[in-house]
């Protein structure tokens, strides 16, 4: 019974959202998950251990600072974290804007596609989906071609319009309303749900994925921002190694 919850949450959130965002379409709902809403562990709110892996997305025009989570997602963190420290990520594209709603990013074309001779073995992890991580305002979610698997690409969610049709939506599928009520709070973008891998949520930073969101972007052209936005790099560290260097 859980798990039907669940998932009228997630088709409920399509019914009404759908018109707000593009990308995902519910054909791609993992619907073999089985999730217990009284046993779901809301982790992205929870505090941060200091020998938490973090990630430092600086780009133009900021940088977000994101929690890791290899014991949730562990190939795709891995991935992410290989691709990171070899540069890969260093002057890339953010390549795809839904606005104030999410970014793509981390292609090495402003169009987001990737080089010829790129490992493809990069872009074949499958989905590690988990009850305790769900698409709200600063998750990480990993992108790729084929739907049933992430990549190096990422999606960075900021959040759909909370109208009071829309919470009245989500807020009916269930007595239990742990998840409805996170996402009315927090913000984010609920029809994502259970599509693709959460593997990082953002601590610092919302602002600039605000700040992101925010620029213009060409619906013709796949949303891809009509100004170039770069992520300069990406950094991993800890958040405790984080901690001690804002506080020097």
């Amino acid at each position: 019974m859980a798990g039907k919850n669940v998932l009228k949450f997630i088709f409920a959130a399509m019914c009404v959202i759908t018109a707000a965002v593009t990308f995902y379409s519910c054909s791609q709902i993992n619907e073999s998950m089985q999730i217990d809403l009284d046993t779901i562990e809301l982790v992205q709110f929870e505090d941060i251990a200091d020998d938490a892996p973090v990630a430092v997305i600086s780009t133009t025009l900021g940088d977000i600072k994101a929690v890791l989570y290899p014991e949730y997602a562990p190939n795709t963190v891995q991935n992410f974290i290989d691709l990171a420290e070899s540069g890969y990520y260093d002057g890339t594209y953010v390549f795809r804007i839904q606005k104030d709603t999410y970014f793509a990013g981390g292609s090495p074309n402003p169009d987001g596609t990737l080089k010829d001779d790129y490992d493809k073995s990069k872009e074949k992890i499958k989905n590690e989906y988990n009850q305790n991580l769900w698409p709200f305002k600063g998750a990480l979610c990993s992108l790729s071609n084929d739907s049933s698997c992430g990549g190096s690409r990422f999606l960075v969610v900021n959040s759909i319009e909370y109208t009071d049709e829309v919470k009245e939506q989500l807020l009916s599928t269930s007595e239990n309303t742990i998840l409805a009520d996170a996402f009315i709070e927090h913000g984010g973008i609920p029809n994502y749900a259970q599509q693709m891998t959460i593997f990082g949520q953002t601590y610092e930073g919302l602002d600039i994925i605000d700040v992101i969101t925010s620029q213009d972007s060409d619906p013709d052209n796949e949303y891809q921002p009509y100004e170039d936005i770069m992520i300069n790099s990406v950094e991993i560290s800890t958040y405790g190694e984080e901690k001690s260097a804002v506080s020097e």
